[in-house]
C-alpha cells in the first residue's frame, strides 16, 4: 500500500467545514487523524473495485491473492493476454473476468489514460470510467476520492454517506436523492472531505480503495 499525506487541501476544507457547520466540527474533532489513502496505481485500484464488487472484502482479498498469484503482473498489457477463462478459475465470475479484460483493453488501447485526468473536470473522469464495462459512476467516484483524491464529491448512491447523513442531520431518516444532493451543497466545495468524515462516524476504521 502506498500511503500519502493529506491532500495539501484538508486543513482548509477541514477549517471551513468546522467553522460552517457543527456536525462536521465534532467530526473533525473526533477523527484528527484521518487520511485519505490509496494504492497508488489508477490500474490496479480499478482492478480491485471490480473485484471486490458485491462480495464482502475478506471474499475479495481472498480472491484478489489467486488472482494476483496467478497474473503476477497486474499491468494493463499483462492482464489483456491472459485466457479470461483462466482468470475466472481464479474466483473470479466469467462477467467479471470480462470486466477486467475491458479495463485493461481500455488502457492498452489509450482510451484511458491517466496523465489526461489531471486537467480534467471529475464529471469528464466519470464520463471516461463508466465507458469500462463493470465500471459505474459509484465506482467511479470512489476512484474520484480514493485515487485522484478529488475535494468536492459526494457520492449520492454510497449507502455509508446516506446512513450517516439520515443519522446527523434528518434524524435517522433515510434521505431521497434530491435531500442528500442538497444536504451536499452544504459542505461544497469540500464535500469529498465532509463525506470522509461521515465514513469516520459510522465506521472509525480508514477506509482503503
Amino acid at each position: 500500500m502506498k500511503t500519502l499525506a493529506p491532500p495539501p487541501y484538508w486543513p482548509q476544507a477541514c477549517a471551513e467545514l468546522a467553522a460552517a457547520d457543527p456536525v462536521m466540527a465534532a467530526l473533525i474533532t473526533r477523527y484528527p487523524d484521518a487520511v485519505l489513502t490509496n494504492r497508488g496505481d489508477p490500474f490496479q485500484t480499478l482492478t480491485r473495485a471490480i473485484v471486490g464488487q458485491q462480495i464482502s472484502v475478506k471474499a475479495a482479498d481472498t480472491v484478489w491473492g489467486r488472482f494476483a498469484e496467478y497474473a503476477q503482473y497486474v499491468s494493463p498489457e499483462h492482464i489483456v493476454t491472459l485466457e479470461q477463462t483462466a482468470l475466472a478459475a481464479c474466483g473470479l465470475s466469467r462477467r467479471k473476468a470480462e470486466y477486467l479484460h475491458d479495463l485493461a483493453g481500455h488502457f492498452v488501447d489509450g482510451r484511458i489514460e491517466p496523465a489526461r485526468w489531471l486537467n480534467m473536470e471529475d464529471e469528464a473522469v466519470i464520463d471516461e470510467l463508466i465507458d469500462v464495462r463493470g465500471i459505474g459512476r459509484w465506482t467511479a467516484e470512489m476512484f474520484l476520492i480514493f485515487s485522484l483524491r478529488r475535494p468536492d464529491v459526494w457520492p449520492v448512491d454510497d449507502i455509508g454517506l446516506q446512513k450517516a447523513v439520515a443519522l446527523h442531520y434528518l434524524h435517522s431518516e433515510r434521505p431521497t436523492p434530491k435531500t442528500l444532493r442538497q444536504q451536499g451543497e452544504r459542505h461544497a466545495p469540500w464535500r469529498t472531505v465532509a463525506t470522509w468524515y461521515l465514513w469516520r462516524s459510522l465506521d472509525p476504521a480508514v477506509v482503503q480503495y
